[in-house]
């Protein structure tokens, strides 16, 4: 038995991912040795490779019995209810891809499930290999259900009722239920060819055959399959969210004056520059603005930011000037997504994957009076937080006469005497005890201090 198995990897008697040391290796086997074959000398894998579909893999070990492959390195994975609206339907289309292409050379997609993509060099990617089987004349997509309740199901909650609903996988990790995906869209949505059919028609079908396969014993021709696909594909491409979030744009309604911003940015670079970081993790991060200031020795960003519209322009812009270096991801400082699924280690925590990934140094600015302020978090328990996640943190503190924290604090109205503690002095104090503070640089032009630490 192979050591060290990766608890997300049990669902698939295929094989299964597991670590040899510090590399992520996946094992192959009986079962499924002789579509391995076939795909590999038939040259679909490596098609899928050079189209940057499919994560590429070496072959590093072979028996009578199992092969070994090594997939590439992916330092951070991210999850579904972890992507912008724009990157959760490039995971869907991917998908649609994948699965023509594979149709169209008598291969199918035996499972659809979204967590078989992640984002990686700026762009989706396909990361299961052994998701992959023989076409059979005439078979419908059996993985067809699982695409609608993964994919389909949270972009068109998203389309009619909000950015929220891009995080449906975090509570149902199987995909949402296409009868309560049917009973939650609105009237108006019936008159979609593409929903009714694929969703109320299919919700109805589902209940009324509950106790047999989804798809039973019907029919589909190669042919019609690619004409839904192509349907489907033109429909979700379609799709958009119209919904304003509370810090989209933000950098074109700061209350930064001009001198202040750019001071930032020379610091900001100076930084990462001095503690020569390879690694860094910009929380709080927007669209990437001043991830972008940072020099090109660094060689991955994370920028996390809780609003998804923030992290979509983000992710516009990583495509736009083909960065592979900048992941943009969905993520609450104050709520991260915990472990879910089997034994909460099929999907895995986001403070556990950022603690795996060790970044050098951590961009902390204009979040810490969120934090603290919106989120009531002590300057003790913020500054736990921070030493858990990198060595080095640069943290901007605006003070008291900063007109975002002075109406954080008239927000507390009667409550408002309650939070005297903040302020420079108490920060200073309580970031002490777990941090060195080795610069503190006043913002020009602002009531903002810039902070640069490094871990006791």
């Amino acid at each position: 038995m192979v050591p060290d198995r990766v608890p997300a990897s049990f669902r698939d008697p295929s094989g299964f991912v597991f670590r040899d040391g510090e590399v992520i290796k996946r094992w192959i086997g009986p079962l499924y040795l002789r579509q391995y074959e076939a795909l590999t000398q038939s040259g679909f894998y490596k098609s899928l490779f050079q189209k940057h579909y499919l994560i590429p893999h070496l072959e590093v070990d072979r028996t009578a019995e199992h092969v070994i492959i090594q997939p590439e390195n992916i330092p951070f994975i991210t999850y579904p209810y972890e992507w912008s609206f724009l990157q959760y339907k490039h995971a869907a289309l991917l998908t649609l891809k994948i699965q023509k292409y594979a149709l169209e050379r008598d291969f199918i997609l035996k499972d659809a499930s979204a967590f078989n993509i992640t984002f990686h060099n700026g762009k989706p990617v396909f990361i299961d290999s052994l998701s992959f089987d023989f076409y059979e004349e005439d078979t419908p997509w059996h993985a067809y259900k699982q695409f609608l309740t993964h994919f389909l199901g949270p972009l068109v909650l998203a389309h009619y009722y909000g950015l929220d609903y891009l995080k449906t996988l975090s509570v149902d990790i199987d995909g949402i239920s296409l009868g309560k995906l049917s009973a939650l869209l609105p009237l108006k949505s019936y008159l979609s060819p593409i929903l009714y059919t694929n969703i109320h028609l299919a919700a109805k079908y589902e209940q009324k055959h509950a106790s047999k396969s989804f798809t039973g014993k019907a029919r589909l021709s190669k042919i019609a399959q690619i004409k839904l696909l192509d349907a489907l594909y033109a429909y979700i491409e379609s799709l958009a969210v119209r919904q304003q979030t509370e810090w989209d744009d933000y950098y074109n309604q700061t209350n930064y004056e001009t001198e202040a911003y750019e001071q930032k940015k020379q610091l900001t670079n100076t930084w990462a520059t001095a503690i020569k970081a390879r690694r860094i993790l910009d929380l709080g991060g927007n669209d990437g603005t001043f991830s972008r200031e940072l020099p090109e020795s660094v060689e991955s960003i994370i920028v996390a930011d809780v609003d998804a519209n923030a992290v979509g322009q983000n992710y516009s812009k990583i495509l736009k000037n083909k960065e592979r270096n900048i992941l943009p991801i969905v993520a609450d400082i104050l709520n991260p997504f915990p472990g879910i699924g089997f034994n909460n280690t099929e999907r895995f925590s986001f403070l556990g994957r950022l603690k795996e990934w060790q970044a050098d140094g951590c961009l902390a600015l204009a979040v810490i009076h969120h934090i603290t302020l919106s989120g009531n978090i002590p300057f003790d328990m913020s500054a736990r937080l921070f030493a858990g996640i990198s060595e080095h943190l640069l943290i901007e503190f605006p003070n008291r006469e900063d007109s975002w924290v002075e109406f954080l604090l008239n927000s507390k109205r009667d409550f408002k005497a309650h939070f005297d503690f903040y302020n420079e002095d108490n920060f200073e104090k309580e970031y002490s005890n777990y941090f060195d503070i080795v610069s503190k640089v006043p913002i020009r032009a602002s009531h903002r201090i810039l902070y640069t630490m490094k871990r006791k």
